[in-house]
């Protein structure tokens, strides 16, 4: 499975088998897994779409909504029961607006599931943490 660093950015090519045996960047020596969810801009969320194996969980939010703030804490928490199984990724509409768009995010949060470079679910508004876990399990 190809990972993407979530510190150095770096391709690691790490077999299925090793997922859990805390692998390291080849490139900066850093944890690849760190349970824990990553701010990406466009650029580092299109070049882990395109070019790693890893199921991507997607939270698209925005600073000034309400219910994206109530649901960060959820969203680390599953971050932290499902990785490596997933990389947990957030993405600041504000900011990244061009991404929203060329994703056609409507309403936040929104929720989506990418797999093998496609969106392969998607849901709007937050979740509990077992009713989100139970989503992500289903679809990865």
């Amino acid at each position: 499975m190809i990972i993407m660093c979530p510190h150095c950015g770096g391709l690691n090519r790490i077999p299925d088998e090793k997922l859990n045996d805390h692998p390291s960047c080849g490139k900066c020596r850093s944890a690849l897994f760190t349970g824990q969810p990553i701010e990406m801009n466009s650029e580092q969320f299109l070049r882990a779409l395109h070019k790693t194996d890893q199921p991507l969980v997607v939270d698209f939010w925005a600073s000034w909504c309400g219910p994206c703030k109530m649901f960060a804490p959820t969203f680390s928490q599953a971050a932290a029961q499902l990785e490596p199984h997933a990389k947990f990724i957030k993405i600041n509409t504000e900011t990244e607006q061009q991404i929203a768009t060329q994703f056609n995010i409507r309403s936040i949060p929104t929720l989506a599931i990418f797999k093998e470079g496609q969106e392969v679910a998607r849901q709007s508004g937050a979740m509990d943490l077992g009713s989100f876990t139970n989503w992500v399990k289903s679809t990865i």
